[in-house]
């Protein structure tokens, strides 16, 4: 099963991670994506766009129609929660211009602590 990192981390020991694993020539145990803060992840990842990501996760590729479909949405607003997480990253492109999150299960990770 192909799973996906959601975490909250700061821009440095993510790039450090990215270093280290480039340089060893391996690829990464887990494919991720983060966020520089709890706040960050929670704008780009809006209970909409979660319900999205949990149709599409495992779907292969879509189109945003059939996206708007599957969550019961308008599409032009399914365009816009797509187009964000598109920039994002946490979707991508298919080679014929479709959607697809190429994951099939999500690990969301970050750590709460006091102030």
């Amino acid at each position: 099963m192909k799973t996906v990192i959601l975490d909250v981390r700061n821009p440095k020991e993510a790039l450090q991670d990215f270093t280290q694993t480039w340089k060893s020539g391996k690829s990464a145990k887990a494919a991720r994506i983060s966020f520089a803060s709890p706040e960050l992840l929670w704008k780009v990842l809006t209970a909409k766009r979660w319900e999205l990501l949990k149709s599409l996760c495992g779907a292969g590729p879509v189109s945003i129609r059939e996206a708007a479909r599957r969550t019961e949405r308008d599409v032009k607003a399914v365009h816009g929660d797509v187009t964000a997480l598109l920039n994002a990253g946490v979707l991508e492109r298919s080679e014929d211009g479709q959607i697809v999150f190429p994951y099939e299960a999500v690990k969301v990770q970050f750590l709460l602590e006091a102030a």
